[in-house]
């Protein structure tokens, strides 16, 4: 069984990789599970699993100098591909390599998390969620985020990407109800959860680890735990998802 999850937001800083991670381990206490970095233009899950001095990365695999294999690591109980982050290796790689690399792990995981681009405004950034089979949407619980999450929700849509759920992040107290109501009316998917604002999570990234090995009894912890709980996983063939991958068609402008 297999089925790919971009993670997906409509802007920057919504704690989008910190959400990536923290759901993927969470899900690998029951899956087998990948996280990709496929931000090539802004990578930052290397730093948060702990792999910043990584020689080889998804930028090496995309400029067609290193195997999938080579760019793959086993952390935290998940298997992580990081993507580098110079400016050369951006340069050098070729974002539509990713259908390959998204066929290729496909074989031999249950589930791939892909951390996608911030915004849709180039080939790279909007594959991601091209590809997927759902798309996890994180946002902020402010009226902008939501503006901006809807387009990922509209861009997957015309895609046949369906919405898996929407996670809100770094919700101060008393900080969502005010817009509960808008997502439940305009978004797909349930709310997967409400994940409060959190010194923790901070922590975590300074320290280069995730947050549920970091500090995994807080309370945003506990929130991400829950909200991949309630995540199911749909039993795909890894064979008909590499197909699909190696088929897919790559949207020239988004």
């Amino acid at each position: 069984m297999v089925e790919v999850f971009a993670v997906a937001s409509g802007k920057g800083g919504t704690g989008k990789t910190t959400s990536t991670v923290a759901l993927g381990m969470a899900l690998a206490e029951r899956y087998d599970v990948t996280v990709v970095d496929a931000d090539t233009g802004m990578a930052n899950l290397l730093f948060h699993a702990g792999l910043s001095d990584a020689e080889t990365t998804l930028h090496d695999v995309l400029a067609d100098s290193a195997a999938v294999s080579e760019a793959t690591y086993d952390r935290f109980g998940m298997t992580v591909v990081p993507c580098g982050t110079s400016l050369d290796g951006f340069r050098d790689a070729d974002p539509t390599r990713l259908r390959e690399v998204v066929a290729t792990l496909a074989a031999d995981t249950d589930v791939i998390l892909l951390d996608s681009p911030p915004a849709l405004d180039s080939r790279a950034a909007v594959l991601p969620v091209v590809m997927a089979d759902r798309a996890v949407v994180v946002l902020q619980p402010t009226i902008p985020a939501i503006s901006d999450g809807l387009k990922v929700q509209e861009y997957a849509a015309s895609y046949d990407t369906d919405v898996a759920g929407i996670l809100f992040n770094k919700v101060r107290e008393d900080g969502i109800e005010a817009v509960a109501e808008k997502t439940e009316r305009y978004f797909e998917g349930p709310t997967l959860g409400a994940v409060p604002e959190s010194e923790c999570a901070r922590e975590a990234r300074r320290a280069g680890r995730p947050l549920l090995a970091h500090a995994p009894d807080c309370a945003a912890a506990q929130v991400y735990r829950r909200a991949a709980d309630s995540l199911s996983v749909r039993d795909g063939e890894s064979g008909d998802v590499a197909d699909r991958f190696r088929s897919a068609v790559i949207p020239e402008t988004p």
